[in-house]
């Protein structure tokens, strides 16, 4: 893999997540942020938080797979999150679990989340990219 996921001395070690990416590969990819999405273009989990970002990681996955790679070459994760508070933090954590035992993903790799107040049309919740590198 072109990618190294570690938690330096110094900074909070957390079991399913690491702080750090290094990247040793050559081919960048960069995925458009995912929304819950089927392929049919229809929204999954309407309303629901982890339901959402489980298909957002599912399609991530679908994406990584068309490019050759796998979540193993994920370097950064973007979370955009509508209207953004603490409290959504066990489903957005669920959904991470549910995608993640899907597709064998462990650890998460370092990750950004950006509350805001709107994404493409009402029914998403949030919006995930990512930034893969492949060698």
């Amino acid at each position: 893999m072109a990618i190294t996921l570690m938690n330096p001395s110094g900074l909070p070690k957390i079991d399913v997540y690491r702080q750090v990416s290094i990247a040793s590969g050559s081919k960048l990819v960069f995925i458009a942020g995912q929304v819950a999405w089927n392929a049919d273009g229809v929204t999954v989990g309407e309303g629901d938080l982890a339901a959402q970002v489980e298909q957002c990681y599912l399609n991530i996955g679908t994406a990584l797979a068309g490019a050759g790679g796998s979540f193993g070459d994920v370097a950064k994760l973007t979370f955009y999150v509508v209207d953004w508070t603490p409290d959504k933090m066990p489903p957005l954590l669920e959904g991470i679990s549910r995608a993640a035992a899907k597709l064998g993903v462990t650890p998460v790799p370092p990750t950004t989340l950006i509350g805001v107040a709107a994404l493409d049309i009402p029914d998403h919740l949030v919006e995930i990219e990512a930034t893969a590198v492949l060698d």
